[in-house]
């Protein structure tokens, strides 16, 4: 069985993969927590990761991947994980990262202060020593940067994965698990100048198999309408329309309105085409979105989540007999506790507690016909 954990972190991020072979797989890490504050409900997601690693008598993660590099995916990450590319950052209780995972913008970006410096220094360094580090990127749009440390870049090419490509360190038959890289389609502008760095993010699908059920999840970290968009498209266009299909949807950017169109609507957000094209017609029976967000406002917001969008994803869930799901507002909103995914030959359960405080399974996704 995998386990996919989501964690209660208000608009921020983190989740842990755990596969059945015993990996485990962070994808963000934002501690936002303040231990200050007696109202703060987000969780202490230190505290809950050192927690699993002692349970498990592990020292750190399998792979950690940074999906860019706002600060609301790498909060506190400067001191928590063990680095290797400076001295203060080491020590004997900090967390491994074997392996690490980041968008090519997070090596080129400039003018970076605080964990995003930290981390754009940690995968520079790995790049530059050429091992443990898996760069999600276009062809070619590091070899500038590389050719400026004085690196040949071919002697780093199989340190890339660009869009459409399968990550090559894991695979169905051997893992049970799979990740399709849907994004970054591109890192500069003719200019040279970056583009947008939630459109330069890392989004994927992870498809998970057990007992031959395969189970899709797509993570689309803060990417908006137009990035979706380009998804869509590309991977119709090679006729990869399975990378589209999903069980399992990590909601971009906090259930904002910007990831379904230019228009917040007034009641409901109405997506463009090909976003619409994405959630109602990709998403299989009894499928569950998240959203890592702060409780849905009842009023107009500036900032997400936003209402309109939300009542967007529940329209769709309502559709696919599924749910949508909000960080902190699960189980409840005064009390909320990471989501928990169960994923076996079923498909995908969701691990709620029943009013004895024990925690007990909620059905599991139905496949499509044709699955296999």
């Amino acid at each position: 069985m995998h386990e996919v954990t989501i964690f209660p972190l208000g608009n921020a991020d983190s989740t842990r993969i755990d596969l059945d072979g015993g990996e485990k797989i962070l994808v963000d890490y934002a501690d936002v927590h303040d231990p200050d504050d007696d109202s703060d409900r987000r969780i202490d997601l230190e505290g809950e990761l050192r927690e699993d690693l002692d349970e498990d008598d592990r020292s750190g993660y399998d792979v950690v991947a940074f999906t860019h590099l706002d600060n609301d995916h790498v909060c506190g990450a400067s001191d928590f994980f063990h680095l290797r590319h400076a001295d203060k950052y080491q020590g004997d209780d900090r967390v491994d990262i074997d392996t690490l995972w980041v968008p090519a913008a997070a090596i080129l970006e400039e003018n970076l202060d605080g964990d995003a410096r930290v981390i754009r220094q940690e995968a520079r360094h790995r790049l530059k020593e050429g091992e443990d580090v898996l760069i999600f990127s276009t062809p070619g749009s590091l070899d500038d940067w590389l050719e400026e440390q004085g690196i040949d870049p071919d002697s780093r090419r199989h340190l890339f994965v660009d869009a459409g490509e399968c990550v090559p360190d894991y695979d169905l038959d051997g893992d049970g698990f799979e990740v399709f890289a849907h994004t970054p389609h591109a890192t500069r502008s003719d200019d040279g100048e970056l583009l947008s760095r939630n459109d330069d993010a890392l989004a994927f699908q992870a498809t998970f198999r057990e007992g031959g059920q395969k189970t899709r999840m797509h993570f689309f970290s803060d990417l908006g309408y137009e990035m979706i968009e380009d998804i869509v498209r590309i991977t119709k266009y090679y006729n990869n329309h399975s990378r589209l299909d999903w069980d399992l949807f990590h909601l971009s950017h906090h259930s904002s309105y910007k990831s379904l169109a230019e228009e917040k609507g007034d009641d409901q957000t109405e997506p463009v085409t090909r976003v619409k094209n994405l959630f109602e017609e990709h998403g299989s029976q009894r499928a569950r979105m998240i959203s890592t967000s702060k409780p849905i406002p009842s009023e107009d917001t500036e900032q997400p989540p936003h209402r309109q969008a939300a009542n967007y994803y529940r329209s769709v869930a309502d559709e696919l007999d599924g749910e949508y799901v909000v960080t902190m507002e699960h189980p409840t909103e005064d009390s909320p506790k990471p989501v928990e995914i169960e994923i076996d030959g079923n498909g995908a359960t969701l691990v709620k507690e029943d009013e004895s405080g024990e925690d007990s399974i909620t059905g599991g996704s139905s496949p499509r016909a044709g699955w296999s």
